[in-house]
């Protein structure tokens, strides 16, 4: 029977990064991965002799090379990866869309600021407010978790039209939370989208995914694909390893999983101990157009879009399959990049019913993905270009394309919406990192998978973790 010092479940970001930073320090570590490609919820995947990537829609929390004390220069620290290895390019820019609003955003938070003072004057003296609270605000170490930003954000602005706008990229970008996002993480992304910015690793999510896996392994760890885990082993109230699917015992230390708490404690046989108010619901559809033309030619010049087609914005499970009313336009095309991309892609996301569509089958499915597409664009292409007059190729997925490839209930991609920010489960060895920890996009799954072993594999290191 094999032993290691830590076994990580899931080889997502943040499955890579804890194995990173566990293999620095000479530790035992395999990470295990039911699929065949490593990645998670930021991967990628071929159809129609092109390379797609799953979950980047922009990279959060830019930073120049030297730039000190930011989330992504802490994360490339961490791991001793050079910024340049990433090879970032800068948005154009992006906006939150209404009716009757548009509020521009690019890297410099000036612009921002100035755009909304332009919409909303009379509200600037509570954005002021706003914007020294978030700077200073001590967002990974809440005192309450259960705060959501609608009500602090009321307490700014007394102009509803405003907060919905806020409102809007927040959740799209990272919310479990039905119609809110937990204040602490509306903190972080205000940071991670205006302060600091979007930006794409040239390639896609694919060189970036390498790069960590090359680094992972260069250190001696093991990777193993297409092994998923039957269950996740405890005696005496600690755990003591997994079972894998072909019946091997792995034996270990510690557990850190990335599968989602609901998922973690069904391996673990103690789902029992799961609440309803702990389970996700929240899930998407996307498709991803490929044209014969860049975006930007036909005045689509902006990196993503999100879009409310309404005076308030409901972010919930639609009662039918989608809910067109709102969603995100992507176009990595509008990022600053060395080789530009040999075609121009956009892609659209909208709320999505799990129930329902899992209901469909066969030609039902395959009919209501270019039916509900056909939704989707009737309000999308009000905000964007339209992408059907220069189709080539289209790919679309849904919520139980979510929950095949993720393993989370009902495809919630961000998991549930109550987060355990230290990690920790009723079993002791047995640790969250991910989504369900709490951490939000690629540099926030990097960031937690490095903070949870730190916290939890390197106590005995801990005068070195914070290198």
């Amino acid at each position: 029977m094999s032993h290691y010092d830590t076994i990580l479940i899931g080889a997502g970001m943040s499955g890579l990064a804890a194995g990173i930073r566990l293999a620095q320090f000479d530790q035992r570590v395999v990470v295990l991965e039911r699929h065949y490609l490593w990645g998670g919820l930021n991967s990628f995947y071929k159809r129609g002799g092109r390379r797609f990537d799953v979950g980047l829609h922009a990279l959060t929390n830019y930073a120049a090379k030297g730039e000190r004390g930011l989330p992504l220069t802490r994360m490339l620290r961490q791991l001793r990866i050079k910024h340049e290895d990433l090879r970032l390019g800068e948005q154009r820019f992006s906006e939150i869309a209404f009716p009757d609003l548009r509020l521009r955003f690019t890297n410099e938070f000036e612009l921002f600021e100035s755009e909304v003072a332009r919409a909303f004057p009379a509200q600037m003296d509570g954005f002021a407010r706003l914007v020294r609270d978030v700077r200073e605000a001590e967002a990974f170490t809440p005192e309450d978790t259960t705060l959501g930003a609608r009500r602090v954000l009321a307490t700014y602005f007394d102009d509803p039209l405003l907060i919905e706008a806020l409102m809007l990229p927040m959740c799209y970008y990272g919310s479990a939370r039905v119609d809110d996002i937990d204040w602490y993480q509306f903190v972080i992304l205000f940071r991670s989208f205006f302060f600091e910015g979007f930006s794409r690793p040239e390639g896609g999510i694919q060189p970036m995914l390498d790069l960590l896996r090359k680094r992972y392994l260069e250190l001696g760890g093991e990777l193993r694909l297409r092994c998923g885990v039957q269950a996740i082993l405890s005696a005496n109230g600690k755990v003591s390893g997994v079972r894998l699917d072909d019946g091997t015992e792995l034996t270990a230390d510690r557990v850190l999983s990335s599968a989602g708490y609901v998922e973690t404690m069904r391996l673990a046989g103690r789902e029992a101990e799961v609440q309803d108010a702990e389970r996700g619901h929240l899930s998407f559809t996307e498709t991803i157009f490929v044209m014969d033309t860049e975006p930007v030619q036909h005045d689509h010049g902006a990196a993503v879009i999100f879009f409310n087609d309404a005076p308030e914005f409901r972010y919930r499970v639609p009662d039918d399959l989608i809910d067109p009313r709102s969603g995100v336009i992507c176009s990595p095309n509008n990022y600053a990049a060395d080789a530009p991309l040999p075609e121009g892609i956009l892609r659209y996301t909208n709320l999505a019913n799990y129930e329902r569509w899992n209901a469909l089958e066969g030609a039902d499915y395959e009919a209501a993905k270019r039916e509900q597409t056909e939704r989707a664009l009737a309000v999308a292409t009000r905000y964007g270009m339209d992408p059907r007059p220069h189709e080539v190729f289209r790919d679309s997925f849904t919520p139980t394309t979510v929950r095949r490839f993720t393993g989370h209930d009902k495809g919630a991609v961000y998991g549930s919406p109550m987060k355990r920010l230290d990690g920790t489960t009723s079993i002791e060895g047995l640790h969250l990192m991910g989504t369900d920890q709490g951490m939000l996009g690629v540099v926030g799954a990097i960031l937690s998978g490095i903070s949870m072993a730190n916290r939890h594999a390197l106590v005995t290191h801990s005068h070195e973790a914070d290198r």
